[in-house]
């Protein structure tokens, strides 16, 4: 089982509760699967944007994660995304949303993408976009995570992949679900225990340093700091923090 698994079984507890689907987040990912009959969501999670009313199968290494899927309509199946227990061409689209950072071997779950379907849909990101997210300012160590100094690009996946289009994923102000930079003109959020439960890029920052880094935006905020420099994103509806959308096919 892939080392996601594990940290989700650790740190998952509640996360369904922090990480609720976006509506507006859930249009464009629709737009941009476009037609298909058959999806498998790999790297599943508690099925936050799986679509309804179609055969999905969900795959997810956490038992912790599984466990959270209560009302979800796919069958859900422990696997990983470097080992997908299905035959070649099993589906007509592949999904991967906020998951290939935490794949152990990005290259095999590629390989297993291409090999189940011919045509998939995964979130990626533009590092020269998401450095600038003004939350490095305040835990500058996120930046030295293994999953975040290397995190999936369109150009990772051309590696293995035909890559077809890349979309930016707009994230509207007040966007439901709990991810990283769901936040951005928010930033009072971050300082909540629950919702940083809901970020791997914050739980796996060792406690202290995580706490060091909620001390500083808490006085930031107080003093004025963070306004002044960020206060415009309190009145931003929608903002690019770098995710991008990105359409591929199997290599023939």
């Amino acid at each position: 089982m892939s080392a996601a698994g594990g940290l989700y079984d650790q740190i998952g507890r509640g996360y369904a509760g922090q990480r609720r689907e976006d509506p507006r987040i859930a249009a464009q990912l629709l737009d941009a699967l476009g037609e298909w009959r058959t999806l498998v969501n790999v790297g599943a999670g508690t099925g936050n944007y799986e679509p309804v009313g179609r055969r999905v199968v969900a795959v997810e290494p956490s038992v912790e994660m599984i466990g959270q899927r209560s009302g979800r309509e796919a069958l859900a199946v422990r696997a990983s995304a470097e080992a997908l227990p299905f035959r070649d061409g099993a589906f007509d689209v592949a999904l991967a949303m906020f998951t290939i950072h935490h794949w152990s071997d990005r290259t095999a779950g590629l390989h297993e993408l291409a090999r189940v379907a011919s045509r998939h849909v995964s979130l990626v990101y533009d590092p020269a976009v998401t450095d600038r997210l003004w939350l490095h300012d305040f835990f500058p160590e996120i930046r030295f995570q293994s999953a975040e100094a290397e995190v999936p690009t369109a150009e990772v996946l051309g590696q293995v992949l035909d890559v077809v289009d890349v979309r930016p994923l707009m994230v509207p102000f007040d966007c439901s679900d709990g991810f990283t930079g769901a936040f951005f003109g928010r930033p009072e959020a971050y300082l909540e225990p629950a919702i940083q439960a809901g970020m791997s890029t914050l739980t796996r920052l060792p406690e202290a340093v995580r706490a060091a880094g909620t001390r500083r935006l808490r006085d930031a905020l107080a003093d004025g700091t963070w306004d002044g420099r960020y206060g415009d994103l309190r009145r931003t509806p929608e903002y690019d923090i770098g995710y991008r959308l990105a359409l591929t096919r199997a290599r023939k």
